[in-house]
């Protein structure tokens, strides 16, 4: 590996990113002092990239407030910028949501939605069209929340999981777990709300830990899908197609399918501008890209850009020298430290720990992307199979 110096955007004084969000003219910049989870370089403000020869020159339309790209199964980050500034979310907070609440509940499941579970859906959310007295199965509610990510149907999910509060403190204690220390949880379904905010780091480990579970992958990768519609007393029930709002997967709005992309999830709101985290595979490697509020004039820009990022890193992979790493979570540093047993498979097989290398390798986590057990070898090594089986849905995707 090739070590060079490193770009780094000069440092401003700090401020709050979440006072004047979206306000293009007063363009916020970023805290003078950062996390510094995963590296010393990913809590420095600006470009941290190591450029050398043979590594390709990152690309020059990028405008995003915040990014990262990071190779999704050993964990480095190859590039970043503002990696941990605390930057409202928008629905990419579904990411955590799903990859909280997901796992507890059989996708068969029914449940017939009430009044109240639909009352306190904000004004203007974006929804999958969810009617009261309706019964629905969860699988159909999580189609509503990955492809129209619809807040109706993660409110209902929600009052099945003990109702919004409590959803809502599951995740922020899950966020924590995966050791995503710039996130704070207001709302289940990312809506504007006052302080809440998570990092382009942090998105990057819900979209990382999320994408090990089967379901996950399955409902991040589908394009479209026949949604339940009304129910009518003597009439059969009729379904009614929604699609996947991640132009990257669907090609909508001129935006180009990218060859080998399996999802994740894309957000837009008032305070959080538009935000995007996007997994792609190309010729066995995996990576992850997420922008942050891209300040820029081009039509779908987060898409564009991410596109750009994750072209870069497919380029420059195994080439450059990473600037960090994405943590293990928090129960796997400590297994690894022999402060415990590693964790049981649940009955059912819903582990949601992800295994890692010890902390002496200063690797990172690998994905647990089959069995999702922590396996204990030799003196804190946890060793998992690494690679990420991707559905085959997105192999048959048109490409343009």
């Amino acid at each position: 590996m090739v070590s060079a110096a490193f770009l780094t955007a000069s440092v401003a004084a700090p401020a709050v990113a979440d006072e004047k969000p979206g306000n293009k003219p007063d363009k916020p910049k970023p805290p003078a002092t950062m996390s510094q989870v995963g590296g010393a370089r990913l809590g420095q403000a600006g470009t941290q990239v190591n450029l050398g020869p043979g590594v390709p020159a990152l690309p020059k339309k990028l405008s995003g407030r915040s990014w990262i790209v990071t190779d999704a199964e050993s964990g480095d980050v190859l590039a970043a910028h503002n990696a941990h500034w605390r930057l409202p979310p928008a629905s990419t907070m579904k990411m955590l949501f799903a990859d909280t609440v997901l796992p507890k509940f059989p996708k068969d499941q029914k449940h017939l939605v009430e009044r109240e579970e639909l009352l306190d859906v904000g004004v203007g959310s974006s929804l999958v069209g969810i009617k009261e007295n309706n019964t629905y199965s969860v699988h159909d509610l999580w189609l509503g929340v990955f492809l129209r990510s619809g807040n109706d149907a993660v409110h209902v999910l929600s009052h099945m999981n003990g109702g919004i509060e409590k959803t809502v403190a599951d995740m922020q204690k899950h966020a924590d777990e995966l050791q995503a220390r710039d996130t704070h949880v207001v709302s289940p379904d990312g809506y504007d709300a006052k302080g809440q905010v998570s990092s382009a780091y942090d998105l990057t480990l819900f979209a990382r830990s999320g994408m090990q579970k089967k379901d996950f992958r399955e409902y991040a990768a589908t394009a479209t899908a026949e949604f339940p519609g009304e129910q009518k007393k003597g009439k059969k029930r009729g379904h009614f197609a929604i699609q996947n709002t991640n132009r990257l997967l669907t090609g909508a709005d001129g935006v180009t399918p990218y060859k080998g992309i399996a999802g994740v999830k894309n957000g837009s709101t008032t305070n959080a501008g538009t935000t995007f985290t996007g997994v792609a595979e190309r010729n066995g490697k995996v990576l992850l890209v997420t922008v942050m509020n891209p300040d820029s004039d081009e039509s779908m820009a987060v898409y564009k850009e991410t596109a750009r990022l994750l072209d870069w890193g497919f380029a420059a992979d195994g080439k450059v020298e990473p600037v960090g790493e994405l943590v293990a979570p928090a129960s796997a540093d400590r297994n690894a430290k022999g402060a415990a047993a590693p964790e049981k498979t649940p009955a059912g097989g819903k582990s949601e720990a992800a295994a890692g290398k010890g902390e002496s390798s200063g690797v990172g986590i690998a994905l647990a992307v089959t069995g999702g057990v922590l396996v204990l070898v030799g003196a804190g090594v946890f060793l998992v199979n690494r690679r990420w089986p991707l559905p085959e849905l997105v192999r048959r995707l048109p490409r343009r």
